[in-house]
């Protein structure tokens, strides 16, 4: 099960100590002050790397704490920095810092491989004794403790990054398409609700390669949380186009488009107004007639139609993809 939101607890190192220290030698027995100062914690920093599981392994482990640096030494020696914590996220992760008043304010967006991020930085090292000496004071004891590390409550939430998003109503074919035209395997069975979790793919077309996601189906109601779709609208919001898939079966094809557009347009976030391809799905369950009857019910929309099952136009589906996103970034 894709675990794609939680809500986790970082805590940075805490800074060692200083230490009131006295050089002492052998000739030397009343030196002056030689408390080196403490080192600093460790910060606590998300790597993004690609990982297949989501945000699974912060399901079971809630709190990432950074270790402390190591006091100060005589001799004017500074103690040891912890190393940071290094937490790794997938390439999608936004990141939310909850605040003490109860809200949150975005943090960190974090979409590129390799990409770092602190999220809560340690405590500085306490002073040493030397630092407190003076022509008044030739012999201080004085020394300062580490100060605290960051802490922070924070809530992870991952957006998968696709180019391009499948959407429309359970079992309308959008898992056999993708496993027609790429190598991912999603679960595939002729009822709804099949696919419980978004599905990518990686879609090679003549060298132009892009990211597809299959979203699981929505239903009426799913943009106020009815059914499984409203969980993962969310993964369509980076993608540059959308693919809706309609099964020719439907009794009412241009309801169950009209079903699906009015949850993108009640969920918001620029879902509404972002580029669609209409599609037909399940062509071979159509006679000449019926598909021009289809075809003039979505006027404007000028829908394609494919069967993944025998692969009638497939190709051209995806050649109108690759032309869609070329566009779009020579527009960028």
């Amino acid at each position: 099960m894709l675990v794609d939101e939680v809500t986790i607890r970082v805590e940075a190192g805490k800074g060692g100590n200083g230490i009131a220290s006295f050089r002492r030698e052998k000739y030397i027995p009343k030196g002056g002050p030689d408390g080196g100062d403490g080192g600093r914690g460790g910060d606590v920093l998300f790597e993004v790397k690609q990982t297949t599981h989501g945000l699974s392994e912060f399901a079971t482990r809630k709190v990432f704490a950074a270790k402390g640096g190591q006091p100060g030494m005589g001799k004017k020696k500074t103690g040891k920095s912890a190393e940071p914590l290094v937490v790794i996220v997938p390439p999608g992760t936004i990141i939310y810092d909850q605040l003490p008043d109860g809200t949150e304010q975005q943090f960190a967006d974090l979409q590129n491989e390799g990409e770092t991020h602190v999220v809560a930085r340690g405590g500085k090292g306490g002073l040493g004794n030397i630092h407190f000496s003076s022509s008044t004071n030739q012999a201080p004891r004085e020394f300062t403790p580490g100060a605290p590390g960051e802490a922070r409550t924070l809530r992870l939430q991952l957006r998968l990054i696709a180019d391009v998003g499948i959407i429309g109503l359970p079992n309308a074919g959008k898992s056999t398409f993708l496993a027609r035209v790429s190598a991912a395997r999603p679960k595939i069975a002729n009822y709804p609700f099949t696919t419980l979790e978004p599905n990518l793919g990686v879609v090679d077309v003549d060298g132009d390669r892009f990211v597809m996601a299959d979203i699981p189906g929505l239903i009426e109601g799913a943009s106020q949380g009815k059914g499984l779709g409203h969980e993962f609208l969310k993964h369509v919001l980076r993608t540059k186009l959308l693919v809706h898939f309609i099964d020719a079966s439907e009794p009412e094809p241009l309801k169950a488009y009209q079903t699906v557009r009015s949850e993108l347009v009640s969920y918001g976030q620029g879902l509404e107004v972002m580029p669609e391809l209409v599609v037909i799905t399940k062509v071979e369950l159509l006679d000449d007639k019926t598909k021009k009857e289809v075809e003039k019910l979505f006027k404007s929309q000028k829908p394609l139609f494919i069967s993944s099952a025998t692969g009638q136009g497939v190709n051209e589906l995806l050649y109108a993809i690759v032309k869609h996103l070329s566009t779009h970034v020579s527009n960028e």
